[in-house]
């Protein structure tokens, strides 16, 4: 598997993914200056404050996958993990998803593939996300679905949200150059 399309391709198109079930100030562009201003990073700790270690590792690991480091940092430089760690402080159902789902996972992982998920290599554990992926695109809003496919389906929209809302996503990777003014529409060519 190469780069980040590859790997966006195999687990599925993440921005379809991206239903916000957070208040938007929990999103990095709340916290932008619209005062001309640079944008900068919003710091997060280090450690996790509301999951545990071994969620916290496990959680990293999935953004890992989902957008990896190519020639721009992936979601682990941009504080995904941080950011899922983050919204289920403010969650209950979110960190209830997220701890019951890593539950899951690893207990997935081990009947199928005889080891934790984090101890398998990287292709073991992207044929185990496969069918988990596509079972997560089927699901329509508000739709329960298997736990499987809920957390993994919330696990991709969280590193969506987290990568894309931050300043590596939005600013180094997309170019977002904030509030600007033109001074004329350019021409849609094509």
């Amino acid at each position: 598997m190469s780069g980040r399309r590859e790997t966006l391709k195999i687990l599925g198109a993440i921005g379809a993914t991206c239903a916000t079930p957070y208040s938007s100030n929990e999103l990095y562009g709340q916290h932008a200056d619209h005062n001309g201003a640079p944008l900068v990073q919003v710091q997060m700790p280090a450690k996790p404050k509301t999951l545990t270690a071994a969620e916290f590792a496990l959680l990293s690991r999935l953004a890992d996958l989902i957008i990896p480091a190519t020639d721009t940092p992936g979601a682990v430089a941009a504080g995904v993990p941080q950011y899922m760690d983050h919204v289920a402080g403010g969650n209950a159902g979110i960190r209830q998803l997220l701890g019951r789902g890593c539950a899951w996972l690893d207990e997935h992982s081990r009947t199928e593939r005889g080891k934790a998920f984090l101890e398998l290599d990287e292709a073991a554990q992207v044929a185990l996300l496969e069918p988990l992926c596509a079972q997560a695109d089927k699901l329509r809003p508000g739709e329960q679905g298997e736990l499987g496919a809920r957390f993994f389906k919330s696990v991709k929209s969280l590193t969506a949200d987290g990568y894309f809302t931050s300043k590596i996503g939005l600013v180094d990777t997309l170019h977002y150059t904030g509030n600007t003014v033109l001074a004329e529409y350019p021409n849609c060519e094509g």
